[in-house]
């Protein structure tokens, strides 16, 4: 009885199984069908949709590998505080340039591309896209000439040959990020920094000197002049020191056709020197405070 109650059932069970097992073997078959559809075929390189996700997995894992070493070198920077850290966000950038390089080469594999088809592939691209490709590649260059020869590091104050002053917040492939002092961020080509005058305010040491030339009636007591000038750098907060080599001066320069031209120099504290406009109008409002109070005139 058992038995013969039994079959019915066990034969709706194979029968399920077997529709089962054939909806699977139609479904892995339309996978790999899809997998296996070609979306560029020529002579040397044949790219199908499974190959391609293959190649977009790989990159995606090396960029992965990347922001996981790039946020451990961070942490080590800033649990090291005496490491060189324009030492470390060169060795941060050239890691992470690698590993790119190595992820785009084993995509370029998965993809059947061997280096040598993408070679000639790249010389064909480059003949037509010309001076596109030419300009992009100097500036990768210009780039990693920037990060290992230490001219120009994170944190500089720089000047370019057309006038732009800010700091250096990021050297990347293509272009420098520049912040200026109004909060601009400005994107300079690599290659401007290499093959263009560029003064770095702050490449050797963050402090500098500034002169701000100012003018007294003629007859005026030269000493007065200089105690009240010596008097206005001190009450500026951005003057490094008061006496030793880097202490202020007052300098004659020149006798003006209606005043005694003199200049202040001073050397400046470094938050000071990356900001030249508002610093002199700094001593400039000191100055002229100054020289009132001690009744000097101002032609």
């Amino acid at each position: 009885m058992n038995e013969t109650a039994a079959s019915p059932i066990e034969a709706v069970g194979e029968q399920t199984l077997d529709i089962a097992d054939a909806a699977a073997k139609q479904g892995i078959d339309g996978l790999r069908s899809l997998l296996e559809f070609q979306l560029l075929h020529t002579s040397n390189v044949t790219i199908t949709v499974g190959s391609l996700l293959a190649a977009v997995l790989v990159m995606v894992g090396t960029l992965l590998v990347s922001a996981l070493v790039q946020r451990a070198l961070g942490r080590y920077g800033k649990r090291t505080p005496s490491v060189n850290q324009a030492s470390l966000y060169t060795l941060n950038r050239v890691v992470h340039y690698l590993l790119l390089a190595a992820g785009l080469l084993l995509a370029l594999e998965v993809l059947g591309m061997s280096v040598t088809k993408f070679a000639v592939l790249a010389g064909g691209l480059g003949v037509g896209l010309g001076f596109g490709l030419q300009a992009i590649f100097n500036n990768f260059v210009s780039g990693l000439i920037l990060l290992f020869d230490k001219s120009l590091k994170v944190g500089d104050f720089v000047e370019l040959e057309a006038g732009t002053r800010g700091m250096v917040k990021a050297i990347n492939i293509r272009a420098t990020l520049i912040t200026t002092n109004d909060n601009i961020d400005i994107l300079v080509p690599n290659s401007e920094f290499v093959s263009g005058r560029v003064v770095n305010w702050t490449h050797r040491s963050a402090n500098r000197r500034i002169r701000v030339p100012f003018g007294v009636a003629y007859g005026t007591d030269k000493e007065l002049v200089k105690k009240a000038a010596l008097e206005a750098a001190a009450r500026v907060p951005f003057t490094l020191a008061m006496e030793g080599p880097e202490g202020p001066q007052v300098w004659l320069d020149n006798f003006g056709d209606s005043a005694v031209e003199f200049i202040l120099a001073v050397w400046l504290t470094e938050e000071a020197a990356r900001r030249n406009a508002a610093i002199r109008a700094a001593y400039l409002w000191e100055l002229d405070t100054s020289l009132k109070e001690h009744g000097i005139e101002i032609p």
